[in-house]
């Protein structure tokens, strides 16, 4: 979009036009348009993906060029979306024929450093091995999970190469905000974020480059990132200038679930209206009633959002979906204002506490006592079995 913008390449430029050794290919006339937006119908990895499981290396340019010009061909142009990393490993081919500079070169100078970006480049880098988190195998097929070791991915680098941090791709986020122009301006944008496509099987619509996803009543941008024993999930909303990024080392990590929760609490928080106990004269610290809680049979959080105190599962996929909203009686005392039918609406959430105010327990809900999951977690580690009178707590 950047050379779109300095007129060195159009949306409507070829394949074929810009990559001369896929000049007779047949995706020579799949438009970059339809490229970055998924619907040149071009093959997703190829028929032998299996670098995606370190069967060998990432195609180099040479083996990129192979499959394009081989077998890439899998669906019309124009018929649906169809995502393939081959189409973005081609990008970074026609990148580097504009500009004239290696597709690694061209993001260190053209994203990266205007962004400030310092922890983050376009692939491995040797000399920052000891920096990256160790990505792991799945759950799914086997009870322990594994180490994945790290590889450069070649001629893919467009299509999966990045590494990050999560503080760091919600600033590059933040470039796609209204307003800011560091890295393209406002007419790019509306381009990017316009929706191309519908993604079949989903409420998403996809532009060029993001996918377009409705949460609650928010329309976020953003898109996945898969990578031996990573996957990342970011969102965000260019009008209410709010980035969530997820980053998982692990190939079945929660990234999709937990920035989609993430969205759902900020939206939570802004619907609620404060608690008056926790303002005006006689206010209650509504942070003096937070943390994690564990009983033998649940786990929860107490948590403040928009002034208001709510207890939240953090097991369920998205704890929006039954919030119990629990009001200050006094700085021991939450009564529980709103939850589920099954829930315990109208009683009393009591706090022990140690002389420093900190908490040693919570009875409440089902007249159970729950404790701090640190404390909980370090009695459960000591045993062995659960009996008659003799139930976990900490000593």
């Amino acid at each position: 979009m950047q050379s779109v913008e300095r007129c060195a390449l159009r949306l409507d430029d070829t394949v074929g036009e810009r990559i001369v050794e896929l000049a007779s290919s047949p995706i020579a006339a799949v438009a970059v348009r339809e490229l970055l937006s998924n619907a040149g119908g071009v093959v997703r990895d190829g028929w032998d993906g299996d670098f995606w499981q370190l069967d060998r290396a990432f195609p180099d340019r040479a083996e990129l060029l192979r499959i394009a010009a081989d077998d890439s061909a899998v669906l019309g142009r124009n018929e649906r979306f169809k995502y393939s990393n081959v189409g973005y490993s081609l990008l970074g081919l026609i990148v580097e024929q504009v500009s004239g500079t290696p597709f690694r070169d061209y993001v260190i100078a053209h994203v990266i450093g205007p962004l400030g970006l310092t922890d983050t480049g376009p692939d491995l880098d040797e000399a920052r091995r000891g920096d990256y988190a160790a990505g792991h195998t799945a759950l799914a097929y086997a009870n322990e999970r594994i180490p994945i070791d790290h590889i450069d991915t070649g001629a893919m680098s467009a299509a999966t190469g990045l590494y990050s941090t999560a503080s760091d791709l919600a600033r590059y986020a933040a470039a796609h905000f209204e307003g800011d122009d560091r890295l393209i301006g406002a007419d790019a944008k509306r381009q990017m974020q316009h929706g191309e496509w519908k993604i079949d099987g989903t409420e998403s619509d996809y532009g060029l480059g993001f996918e377009i996803v409705t949460i609650g009543d928010r329309r976020v941008l953003g898109h996945g990132g898969g990578y031996p024993g990573h996957i990342t999930r970011t969102y965000f909303d260019p009008k209410d200038r709010m980035a969530v990024c997820v980053f998982a080392n692990a190939i079945d990590g929660p990234a999709l679930g937990m920035a989609t929760a993430a969205i759902k609490l900020v939206d939570l928080a802004r619907r609620s209206e404060p608690d008056p106990a926790a303002a005006g004269a006689g206010a209650v610290d509504l942070e003096t009633f937070c943390g994690r809680f564990a009983s033998l049979w649940s786990v929860y959080d107490i948590a403040v959002l928009g002034g208001r105190l709510y207890q939240l599962s953090p097991g369920l996929v998205d704890p929006t979906l039954a919030p119990t909203r629990l009001d200050v009686v006094d700085s021991d005392t939450l009564r529980i204002a709103d939850t589920v039918g099954y829930g315990s609406r109208g009683e009393t959430m009591t706090f022990d506490r140690d002389s420093d105010g900190s908490i040693r327990s919570v009875r409440g809900g089902s007249g159970s006592i729950a404790y701090p999951i640190d404390q909980f977690r370090a009695a459960i580690a000591g045993r062995d079995r659960v009996t008659l009178g003799a139930p976990i707590r900490p000593g």
